[in-house]
């Protein structure tokens, strides 16, 4: 980490950089990069940024300007996986003009903006966000789509379809299905690399709260890391997910945070934790509210429930997504909050019952999206509730402290639930969305173009025949 160039420049030199690499984020929120050697690192970078065009990320094309990339001198770390030593650094991409100003639909330019209007409203001056990374790890993984061909294969030793096997491997210590919650080794294979994962997270300044083996027997892990802010947050989602990804390949596995890899088994989440402060003073504590909740975290509740709909077209953006969010998989499926219940969308935590750490905790988003525009989208969705004072129990939100998967239909009919499919959480996107173009945090265009992208994915996907349609309609 550096805070000035000149700390960069002598970084660089006095561990024998050779390669300087930078990090750009794509309208999905992928990681893309590019690389120059280390003897081209020089302090003009900073002011002449490198070329860019925005269009080839997915980025709606700006007529008549030139796009710059800079880099962020604070997030630079040494790449742990690069045979080359290399460092990293994540950034901005500029618009150059008279004045440089920021690519409004670049993720971290929204993310940036959305805490700045944070501030302007005067409500709140601090975002507090910690999420739980959820993946799977599998041994190995094949698919394949083509127009006389469609299949998928994911395999793992942990697995309980390998009970089975007659071979000299099989030790017998596979884990069953939606067994695997804390699961102890040797049923929890990959401990281990886990473990290295978590401290590859700590030494890039991604602070690991805990680790362990998830529900889903085959594969499913967790890692909760500790609160960041809003922008550095964002920042840390991407790391981790690199990290992640990157020594499960080297230790010749495949990690993955699609939501619903597995039928039958649990999926992957991206529950997200927050709390907002003012003054370094806890705004969603009151000893005398619900759960200990003050009347702000209730309005702020509130907006993220009024506006969840529209909210799962960035919290949940593929059409993988809503395979998750179906009961009977601790994933919520209606629209209300609850203490202590996973079954409920906002779930406030019992155990956190201190002033400073008094929050709540939005379960449906997923790693699917994009984390710049799915945390910024949350906090615009909650100012929202404070600004216009949306108190959930005036809407039947709840609480609803009991299982909401064992409901009556009469009962499930009375409560809303979250959109079912993607195209539906766009539907709601297009009918609700003036919440985020507040203080210009989402551009419009931004908007526009995210439904449109999203519309041709589902298109798409939905005209490819699938081989659950070939064992059930083949014969007809």
């Amino acid at each position: 980490m550096a805070k000035t160039i000149e700390e960069a420049l002598t970084f660089i030199k006095d561990n024998k950089i050779e390669m300087v690499d930078f990090k750009i984020i794509d309208l999905d929120g992928r990681w893309r990069h590019l690389t120059i050697p280390a003897k081209n690192f020089k302090a003009t970078l900073f002011e002449t940024g490198i070329g860019f065009d925005a269009s080839n990320y997915g980025y709606a094309p700006i007529e008549n300007s030139d796009m710059v990339f800079v880099p962020d001198i604070s997030t630079l770390t040494i790449d742990p996986f690069t045979a080359i030593k290399t460092v990293n650094m994540v950034g901005d991409i500029l618009i150059i003009g008279e004045e440089n100003k920021r690519f409004e639909q670049y993720p971290r330019s929204v993310v940036k903006r959305a805490e700045e209007y944070m501030k302007e409203t005067g409500l709140a001056d601090t975002m507090l966000l910690g999420p739980e990374f959820e993946f799977h790890i599998f041994d190995n993984v094949a698919f394949e789509v083509k127009s006389n061909t469609a299949f998928y294969h994911v395999d793992t030793a942990q697995a309980e379809w390998h009970s089975g096997n007659r071979t000299p491997d099989n030790n017998g210590y596979q884990v069953s299905t939606k067994g695997g919650y804390h699961m102890d080794i040797p049923n929890d294979i990959n401990y281990d690399l886990r473990s290295k994962i978590c401290m590859m997270m700590n030494d890039w300044g991604v602070p690991v709260k805990y680790h362990h083996h998830e529900v889903g027997g085959s594969g499913q892990l967790e890692i909760e890391v500790e609160f960041g802010t809003l922008s550095k947050m964002a920042d840390n989602t991407m790391i981790a997910k690199y990290i992640i990804k990157n020594a499960a390949n080297k230790a010749g596995k495949t990690a993955t945070f699609m939501p619903k890899p597995l039928a039958d088994e649990a999926g992957n989440g991206m529950h997200v934790h927050m709390m907002l402060f003012k003054d370094g003073k806890p705004l969603f504590y009151d000893n005398q509210g619900y759960a200990g909740l003050s009347q702000f975290a209730m309005y702020f509740m509130g907006g993220i429930l009024k506006h969840i709909k529209s909210l799962c077209a960035f919290t949940n953006p593929s059409t993988n997504s809503y395979k998750r969010l179906v009961p009977g998989y601790e994933a919520p499926v209606t629209i209300g909050y609850a203490t202590a219940n996973r079954s409920a969308v906002v779930r406030i935590p019992a155990y956190a019952k201190k002033p400073m750490v008094k929050r709540f905790e939005l379960r449906n988003p997923d790693a699917s999206s994009n984390p710049y525009y799915a945390y910024s989208a949350i906090l615009m969705a909650g100012l929202d509730g404070v600004i216009n004072k949306i108190n959930p129990v005036d809407y039947n939100w709840g609480p609803f402290d009991f299982n909401l998967y064992n409901l009556s239909e009469k009962e499930r009919n009375e409560i809303d639930s979250l959109p079912r499919t993607l195209n539906e959480a766009l539907d709601a996107l297009e009918n609700d969305y003036q919440y985020l173009l507040k203080g210009n945090v989402f551009p419009k265009r931004l908007i526009e173009i995210w439904i449109k992208e999203k519309r041709e994915e589902v298109r798409k996907i939905g005209n490819i025949p699938h081989p659950a349609e070939f064992k059930k309609y083949y014969d007809f």
